[in-house]
Parts: structure tokens; sequence; C-alpha cells
């Protein structure tokens, strides 16, 4: 848990966690609790490295083979 909190910041992840709180101070501003509750659902995501799809549950498999790259030989044909 905690290395999914302390690794893998980038840009994107710094918007989404502002986004997150700027959701939250609007609703506690306009006293709207139920936005407020988005809000902590908005900044929870970024802090825990989750989507809609939880973690890496958007991204294909990586395909492994163990065959090995065949050389192609030319022939020059006259």
């Amino acid at each position: 848990m905690k290395q999914a909190i302390l690794s893998n910041w980038n840009f994107m992840r710094f918007l989404r966690l502002g986004l997150g709180i700027a959701i939250i101070v609007q609703s506690a501003m306009a006293k709207d609790w139920t936005m407020g509750i988005l809000g902590l659902l908005f900044t929870a995501m970024p802090v825990f490295n989750i989507g809609c799809c939880g973690t890496g549950g958007c991204n294909t498999p990586i395909k492994k083979t163990s065959e090995t790259t065949k050389d192609i030989t030319y022939e020059e044909v006259v």
C-alpha cells in the first residue's frame, strides 16, 4: 500500500489530485456534501494510483514468446 502511494508520481497524477482537492474545496464552500463525496473519490484515485478499471486493469498483457527471430537470406536474381 505504501509503495502504491509513494511511487510513480507524474504530471497527470498530480493534476488529478489537484482537481479532486478543488472539487472538495468547492463543495465545502457551496455546502454541497454530495459533491464532497465525489471529490473524495476523485482525490483517492490518484493517491492510491487506481482508475476506473483498477490498478493496471486497462492495459493489455504483453505477449511473451520464446521463439527467436530467424535470419532471412536473400539470393541475387540475374
